[in-house]
């Protein structure tokens, strides 16, 4: 499972790069636009949710649960300083997707109380494409969170951001991570589209998943299981 958060460089600005992420096969892409205006950030929201509708792949909006509705997204990834995962799902219901970030395993925890469908948990290493950045968890720092989650029972999946490079895929996922985020590594390659592509065709599915399929790209969904009649977040192979 992979997903491209959006930025920007001297050659390709926020819708661009979504566009050539689709094309290289990524399925769910995160509208991340700091410092935008609201009418900026709606405007490129429009253009991307468009693409992505057209790829079959999921949208989401970094921090403004308030827009999700307006943007017709898929959901909202909300930061540590952002609106609390229990108020959004309060505003958006239990059909939306609902990520939070973190940084140790307390975070999970809370993120897990309150809700949330997946975790973006980083940096990784350190990266110039976020302001603030927390701690560098490095590879001990995923293997510690994900055996403390074991150990509490908590199955959220989680989602390696932060500097993540080609190199590093292999093993990240050793620690059992569900997938990983991208941005800058793509957005400033030769070839975006084709960056893309090599990103995906070395992630696999660790043992969690592969029950679901022996697809390399895997995506949230919402669903409503026989077990519970509140939506409950799974992964699906895309189409």
């Amino acid at each position: 499972m992979i997903q491209f958060i959006t930025h920007f460089n001297e050659r390709y600005g926020y819708v661009e790069g979504a566009r050539l992420a689709l094309e290289g096969g990524c399925r769910w892409v995160q509208l991340r636009m700091k410092d935008a205006s609201e009418e900026k950030f709606v405007a490129a929201a429009e253009q991307i949710g468009k693409l992505c509708r057209e790829h079959e792949a999921v949208f989401v909006l970094d921090d403004h649960a308030e827009l999700v509705e307006r943007c017709g997204a898929d959901g909202v990834h909300l930061g540590k300083n952002d609106m609390p995962v229990d108020e959004a799902r309060r505003l958006l219901g239990n059909d939306r997707i609902i990520g939070g970030t973190a940084n140790t395993f307390e975070d999970i925890e809370r993120l897990h109380r309150q809700g949330a469908d997946y975790i973006g948990c980083g940096p990784f290493r350190f990266t110039t494409t976020k302001k603030n950045l927390s701690p560098v968890l490095g590879l001990e720092g995923y293997e510690r969170i994900v055996s403390d989650m074991k150990a509490h029972g908590i199955d959220l999946p989680i989602v390696a951001i932060g500097g993540i490079l080609k190199s590093d895929i292999a093993d990240i996922m050793q620690t059992s991570v569900t997938g990983i985020a991208v941005s800058g590594g793509i957005l400033n390659a030769e070839s975006p589209a084709e960056e893309m592509k090599q990103f995906i065709s070395l992630i696999k599915p660790n043992r969690q998943w592969k029950q679901i399929s022996n697809s390399t790209i895997l995506l949230p969904r919402r669903c409503i299981s026989a077990a519970s009649s509140t939506p409950r977040l799974r992964w699906v192979c895309a189409k």
